[in-house]
């Protein structure tokens, strides 16, 4: 009896030491995400997250900026509408951080992620970032903000980009 109970010791104390391994998380990527979270506090949030309301998108490419915008919507939700901005790039989300993508995303100029309504935006905007892409901004509010940014008068006109500075 005394050995079944011991036995029975073991095999619980090996269980739980194994399920703690199990539900541990991984401290040095919690540190990179408390690293670069470390700013985004108070009134200056959204800055710090790098969203970017849609009036100044529009003023952007306006005034000529060479953004870069990158679709991450599925292929059917990009099959209805997209992007028709020079240089703008149509990647999925589930295919983004793929290699040959990555080497797409320029470094050089300022890239704006896009997707419906911003919540793929965000998670794909800021783990750019956290892998090193520093150039990285979201629409806020994604297409569903743009399109009620638009009246119906400016809906059927083109946006027109002065010369994009490089």
């Amino acid at each position: 009896m005394v050995m079944k109970n011991i036995f029975l010791i073991a095999v619980i104390g090996i269980f739980m030491s194994m399920s703690s391994v199990a539900w541990s998380y991984d401290m040095e990527m919690a540190k990179s995400y408390e690293k670069l979270f470390s700013t985004v506090t108070g009134g200056k949030a959204g800055k710090e997250l790098r969203l970017v309301k849609p009036e100044d998108f529009i003023k952007g490419i306006k005034e000529g900026k060479a953004i870069i915008a990158i679709d991450v919507r599925t292929s059917a939700e990009m099959e209805v509408f997209g992007l028709t901005l020079p240089g703008s790039l149509a990647i999925p989300v589930n295919q983004l951080f793929k290699q040959e993508n990555l080497d797409r995303i320029p470094t050089d100029k300022p890239v704006m992620i896009v997707c419906q309504s911003g919540g793929r935006a965000l998670a794909v905007g800021t783990s750019l970032r956290h892998i090193g892409f520093k150039n990285v901004y979201i629409l806020k509010g994604g297409f569903k903000s743009l399109v009620g940014y638009f009246g119906p008068k400016q809906a059927y006109q083109k946006i027109k980009p002065a010369e994009a500075k490089k």
